[in-house]
């Protein structure tokens, strides 16, 4: 499809987004939407402020990006898959599959005995993660035009926000809690899961039932799913090992020809499977649709890079509580909040989305290189209004681009045009997560021996690792003790802060003239990282701004004598 043939003036009725439904009929689906959407909400920010207690508690702190990129993997793979299939075959039956998928992952993770059970776990939730948003979409674009649907978007907000708002703090008085009914707090972060589940699905079978415009006949592209899997799956990877390996090191180099050789392996099927197609290449030819998916990688990046790292800096750094840092990131959210409504609203009455992608990919900007200024004595009301800023751009951008991404393809294309668009914006959460977190923990290792190093000139330090020695708590006295050996052999020297990024909980028993090198070292890490994520940001500045915008569709659902298609 070309860009001219996506701005024709009028269409025809099959060619406009609704289901002759009434707004009565509408918000009745609409329920059932948003208990799905709430599922997929609630882990999202439920797990990233637990996810440091669970890594300490499985003893694997520097391991959470597997636990985070499998997740992310197996749902970027799957999404366009659901979108294709939900195209052709109704999106009820793919909905309840997500669904119980999820209900039957989140069960898995609440047993996970290691951090590589966890992520094998995280792998298969996420299979039904995938669809929740895809399809909640997608079901929304068929019974709205893009100029009507911010109307509805309050209802999708107060999903967002409740999640929001419920995660962090769930996520973070689960975490806090050694026991609850004699299971360990933090796997109360997956059960939780099981009962909203199962609402959401007895409510989504009674209630998403509306005549759905299907394709017809069409192959499923499995092989096209397989081939993706094979390129995302070693790039992924080879960005979480690569630190450890090297990144020329024959197993790095091998995950990187598999890589290609699995993306053109994906380009070659996808062109021989024609409209077919998992993400039929025809999409492409738009250059505004391309575009637009370039500027969704980036957003995701940011995104999920932002949703990881405040957490750690609340608690490792600030030592907050895992609740108290869940509470800390509500500014982020309402920020995020904040920039869905009002930007929504504005587009639902000017038919305009440009300007709010622009001012949205220069908060994030902004807003990243701030954090990068930040350090272990930075006013923590500073780092939540910087938050709260990060939140407010991308509020303005992924509304915006959603819509953007659904108009310009046409309606019967609902499944395909969402489903890549958020394809392509877990790939860059999914990248995002992977290679910050190995750009910290890379640095991370270096940073904390060199402070370490330095501190132990002072007479302070030195007497604090002999009094810490002597602690009656088994881990504080380890951790002194291999810092007394580490004097003695320099070769032993990593042992130390090898132990702190497998369980960092350590840090919060030490003397501060001991755990100071520590914080120091993490936040001269952690601030590398948000500058290289706001050279990222840079890339959707130059996105949006080059952006071309094509008036959104508005009509009335078909089945009404004057609908009509107005671009």
């Amino acid at each position: 499809m070309t860009e001219s043939s996506a701005a024709t003036g009028t269409a025809a009725h099959d060619d406009v987004a609704g289901a002759g439904l009434t707004h009565r009929q509408i918000l009745t689906i609409l329920a059932g939407l948003m208990m799905g959407m709430f599922l997929a909400a609630l882990d999202q920010t439920i797990v990233s402020t637990a996810i440091r207690t669970i890594a300490d508690d499985l003893q694997g702190y520097d391991m959470q990006a597997w636990v985070t990129t499998a997740y992310l993997v197996t749902a970027t793979i799957v999404t366009p898959l659901y979108g294709k299939l939900s195209d052709l075959y109704g999106r009820k039956p793919f909905f309840l599959l997500a669904i119980s998928i999820f209900i039957v992952g989140s069960l898995l993770c609440s047993i996970a005995t290691s951090m590589y059970e966890l992520a094998a776990f995280r792998a298969f939730q996420g299979l039904g993660a995938g669809g929740l948003f895809t399809l909640a979409l997608t079901t929304i674009g068929d019974i709205v035009p893009p100029r009507e649907r911010a109307k509805y978007q309050g209802y999708f907000l107060a999903v967002f926000g409740t999640s929001s708002v419920l995660g962090p703090v769930l996520g973070g008085l689960f975490a806090g809690q050694a026991t609850i009914l004699w299971i360990s707090g933090w796997r109360w972060v997956f059960l939780v899961n099981v009962p909203i589940g199962l609402v959401a699905l007895f409510v989504v079978y009674r209630v998403l039932n509306y005549d759905q415009q299907k394709g017809v006949g069409g192959r499923t592209d499995y092989w096209g799913a397989s081939a993706l899997a094979v390129a995302v799956a070693p790039l992924l990877i080879v960005a979480e090992q690569g630190r450890e390996w090297g990144w020329t090191s024959g197993l790095s180099m091998l995950c990187y020809a598999v890589g290609v050789v699995g993306i053109a392996a994906f380009i070659w099927i996808e062109h021989k499977m024609g409209d077919d197609a998992l993400i039929p290449l025809r999409v492409f030819k738009s250059r505004v649709f391309s575009q637009g998916i370039g500027v969704s990688v980036i957003v995701g990046a940011v995104m999920f890079g932002g949703i990881s790292m405040l957490p750690q800096y609340f608690q490792v750094l600030r030592g907050s509580s895992p609740m108290v840092a869940g509470l800390q990131m509500l500014p982020m959210v309402l920020g995020l909040m904040t920039g869905s409504i009002i930007s929504g609203q504005l587009i639902s009455r000017t038919g305009r989305y440009k300007i709010f992608t622009i001012i949205g990919s220069v908060l994030i900007t902004v807003a990243t290189f701030l954090l990068h200024t930040v350090g272990t004595d930075t006013p923590v009301y500073l780092v939540m209004l910087m938050a709260a800023l990060l939140g407010f751009g991308l509020g303005n951008l992924m509304q915006p681009i959603m819509l953007a991404m659904q108009n310009i393809l046409p309606p019967k294309d609902m499944g395909l045009s969402t489903g890549t668009a958020t394809f392509f914006r877990q790939i860059g959460g999914t990248l995002g997560v992977a290679v910050f977190f190995s750009l910290l923990f890379s640095l991370m290792g270096p940073n904390i021996k060199d402070e370490m190093t330095t501190a132990a000139t002072q007479p302070e330090y030195r007497t604090a690792v002999v009094q810490a020695s002597q602690s009656t708590d088994p881990q504080v006295s380890g951790f002194a003790k291999s810092l007394m050996a580490a004097a003695q052999n320099p070769g032993a020297s990593t042992s130390s802060s090898d132990s702190v990024m497998s369980d960092t909980s350590v840090i919060e028993k030490l003397p501060t003239e001991l755990s100071q090198p520590i914080k120091e070292g993490f936040a001269n890490s952690m601030d590398r990282v948000f500058l290289a994520v706001s050279i990222m940001s840079l890339l959707a500045i130059i996105g949006t701004l080059t952006w071309r915008e094509l008036p959104l569709r508005q009509g009335k659902p078909i089945g009404d004598p004057e609908s009509t298609l107005t671009t």
